[in-house]
């Protein structure tokens, strides 16, 4: 390790020897709270300490016994697909009381565990805090009843705590999401997908009540998902006379042939009076004043269950690795710590804080300040609430003839799709579409691309026109991967003609290239002179200045599912191992997160070039495997990784080198990745990053607009930019100003933030590498952000 730099931070000097690690999950159960248990076991044993579990939560660890045992590497095998808890969880009563607390530092003590790491929501965070706190003087009270030797109580005079959040509520604060709540939102989403193909048949209107008892992430975010006609949540109650407000939105929007009407209803969800809105109460509102066929469907425990989404899985294993580094780290004056998400950051902050922060939430709405209650849950939910907000409302005057609107804000603004089809592009269309119409702009859709325009395949497009648009996969408007530069000509008397103000394009590294080519062509061609916006879009992930694209979540959830499928097929076939090629075009993207939340043993990626010894070493160590508990292989190669080591190469190797030990199979997931309905990431992404791309358009049409010449006219660099998440904050970014970032060649950006993720993958799988932690270690402060700073906020 002697070449590393002098200011990296190696985990290889941190070393978990003589150290003892228990992990409990408190509370209610969450999807993804094994990949957390499996992270901390597999972690904590990778750094020579012993790790115990502690069965069925606190109530395991005030009983002792059979409760709390030690564990190895396989006894974490084949659980990261797993939905809810192995290990159990229970409320417990008797923690609460001194006298059980006693009894769980006794039960620790006999195994010398000082370190725990507990998995749970607020009030199982607040119980190990407390633990922590009397620590020392529950160890002085066992020494003097004569449990325990006085010389324990100086050799385990501390106990270290670190938390991670399990709640599908996403009701905790100081972290954008806790584990589970992605999970859960796909179940929602899969209901109400389910119910919007049979609510049509009928023109129905569907009341669906999710979970959330205090908090309405769940409910909110499925809204914008799904395109919700209303929303119930108990942050921001509806205003006195809601109840003739939503009957005339619901009438009028049947009135424009909307077969069905959805609303979402938070458990928790209340009024101005802070009196409980029900799901029922609703539905015979709906009866009585409408008269409409509806139904109620309530959610209930369907949220908790099912496998974790491939967010959960990413998530909860960064989170299980940083939470035993946060464990090695501390020291007696480090204050109990939970460990969060912050964008794309993982983040530790002062737990106490955060348990904090959650309180004073509830204390806000108690006291109905709703607004100071929306602004404490954080800026990830303040950005949803606004983005439904400004969705959900329709000005009158976007009805009004053309010539009412105020000449000022009468911009013609066109949407266009370019490159590969992504999940989410069109729950980004009927964003920017609805957006814009508010803002009173008029907008066009262009059919297929760069091609389509050159064609004049273009159209205005109303707010009826993309209803229903969120769910829908692929992409409506049609794409294609034409760049415009054979174009330039016949696209500048497209625009003259329908008199463009403002482009819209998106899609994945063409639409970035594409908008490079249009700023570079201002010089001939006055028409681009204009302000113009990139969302990236691609299952690849591949674009420059941004962190994530639009499309990369539903494609590898559509992986980790396939490899779920294929590990459970083996389960019958013992010593087998599977060779599974994804799309990505030479970004790894896919190949490298599937591979961390499909718990595969490799990944071959093209940015991390290999060779004939890595490919050895990788036979050598799943034969080594094979001689274990865990009969089956999982390895996962990104399509063009290596001109040479092609997937069949591979699978040969394999074959030959594995010959009497195991056996393999091959499998190229092709088109699927790119098909399917969109994973509510990606809905949620694509809404909220367009909905904020036209604020951005409609800042710079009145910037640029030139009164006396009736005209716009933006010549400026930062009139052309890539809206992109950077760890993170939402930032607008001039196109030229990427150029040196994008490899154009592989059609990849030169710095890729997920490469530093690659090593937990080999530390999951058992191979011994270096793994740089420069980024972890500093504990932050809970961030009580101004309004401005939401602005820029994660998603």
């Amino acid at each position: 390790m002697a070449d590393q730099p002098a200011d990296k931070k190696l985990f290889e000097n941190l070393s978990g020897a003589g150290k003892a690690i228990g992990v409990l999950t408190s509370g209610g159960d969450a999807q993804g709270m094994n990949a957390a248990v499996r992270a901390v076991v597999r972690m904590g044993i990778y750094v020579e300490a012993k790790v115990y579990f502690i069965y069925e939560g606190y109530q395991g660890m005030v009983d002792g016994g059979d409760n709390i045992v030690e564990v190895s590497w396989e006894s974490v095998s084949s659980i990261l697909q797993v939905g809810g808890t192995v290990i159990g969880s229970a409320r417990c009563k008797e923690f609460r009381t001194r006298e059980g607390r006693l009894k769980a530092a006794f039960n620790l003590i006999q195994r010398g565990i000082t370190n725990l790491c507990v998995i749970g929501g607020d009030g199982s965070l607040t119980g190990a805090n407390l633990f922590r706190e009397e620590w020392s003087g529950l160890l002085e009270e066992l020494a003097q009843s004569g449990k325990i030797e006085e010389e324990a109580v100086k050799k385990y005079v501390y106990l270290n705590i670190v938390g991670m959040v399990g709640s599908i509520d996403n009701d905790f604060c100081g972290t954008d999401m806790t584990i589970g709540t992605d999970s859960a939102l796909h179940r929602i989403i899969e209901v109400v997908d389910a119910i919007m193909t049979t609510a049509q048949s009928h023109q129905r209107t569907f009341v669906l009540e999710v979970m959330g008892r205090h908090c309405g992430y769940l409910a909110l975010v499925s809204a914008l998902a799904c395109g919700a006609d209303w929303v119930f949540i108990p942050e921001y109650p509806p205003e006195e006379g809601w109840e003739e407000q939503m009957c005339v939105k619901l009438s009028e929007n049947r009135a424009r042939k909307k077969r069905l009407n959805i609303i979402i209803v938070a458990e928790g969800a209340i009024d101005s009076h802070n009196k409980p809105i029900t799901s029922e109460k609703v539905k015979d509102l709906v009866v009585q004043q409408l008269g409409f066929d509806t139904r109620v469907t309530i959610l209930g425990h369907v949220q908790r269950g099912g496998t974790p989404s491939a967010f959960d899985r990413i998530l909860a294993s960064r989170m299980g690795v940083e939470a035993v580094l946060a464990l090695l780290e501390a020291t007696p004056d480090t204050p109990a710590c939970v460990v969060s998400l912050s964008g794309n950051q993982a983040v530790r902050l002062p737990l106490m804080e955060c348990v904090q922060m959650t309180q004073e939430v509830q204390k806000a709405m108690d006291e109905r300040k709703f607004c100071e209650a929306v602004r404490l849950r954080g800026r990830s939910f303040e950005n949803n609430l606004n983005t439904y907000k400004l969705l959900s409302h329709r000005r009158p005057d976007a009805e009004l003839p053309k010539d009412d609107l105020s000449c000022s804000t009468n911009f013609n603004v066109a949407v266009l799709n370019v490159g590969a089809p992504a999940a989410g592009m069109n729950a980004a269309v009927r964003s920017a579409v609805r957006v814009g119409i508010t803002e009173g702009h008029n907008m066009f859709a262009v059919i297929d691309g760069f091609e389509g325009f050159a064609r004049g395949q273009i159209k205005e497009i109303s707010w009826g026109d993309v209803g229903g648009w969120t769910g829908q996969g692929g992409s409506l408007l049609g794409t294609k991967r034409t760049l415009p530069a054979k174009y330039l000509e016949k696209i500048a008397d497209q625009m003259r003609a329908n008199n463009i103000n403002a482009l819209m394009v998106i899609g994945g590294f063409e639409a970035y290239e594409s908008c490079l080519q249009l700023a570079e062509a201002r010089a001939r061609f006055e028409e681009f002179c204009i302000p113009i916006c990139v969302l990236p879009a691609t299952i690849s992930n591949n674009v420059p200045g941004t962190d994530f694209s639009i499309g990369a979540d539903t494609a590898l959830n559509a992986i980790v599912e396939t490899c779920d499928r294929i590990k459970q097929s083996a389960s019958g076939t013992k010593r087998r191992v599977f060779i599974i090629e994804t799309m990505g075009g030479y970004c790894g993207y896919l190949a490298n997160m599937g591979g961390l939340a499909a718990g595969a043993d490799a990944a071959y990626v093209f940015e991390e070039q290999f060779d004939i010894r890595e490919l050895q070493a990788n036979v050598e160590h799943l034969t080594e495997k094979m001689k274990t508990s865990i009969q089956r292989g999982l390895v996962l190669r990104n399509e063009n990784s290596n001109e040479n080591y092609t997937t069949d190469f591979i699978y040969q190797l394999y074959s030959e080198e594995g010959k009497g030990v195991f056996d393999c199979r091959k499998n190229v997931l092709g088109h699927m990745q790119q098909g399917g309905a969109p994973s509510p990431f990606d809905r949620n992404f694509g809404t909220k990053i367009s909905a904020k791309a036209v604020q951005w358009i409609s800042k710079k049409l009145k910037e640029t607009y030139r009164k006396e010449e009736g005209k716009v006219f933006a010549n400026t660099q930062d009139s052309v930019c890539l809206l992109g998440m950077r760890r993170r904050n939402l930032l607008f970014q001039p196109v030229v100003d990427l150029k040196d970032q994008a490899d154009f060649v592989h059609r990849i950006p030169k710095e890729q933030w997920w490469l530093k993720l690659r090593p937990l993958m080999k530390i999951l799988a058992k191979y011994k590498t270096s793994y740089d932690v420069s980024d972890s270690g500093q504990l932050e402060h809970v961030a009580r952000h101004s309004p401005k700073e939401a602005e820029t906020g994660a998603i």
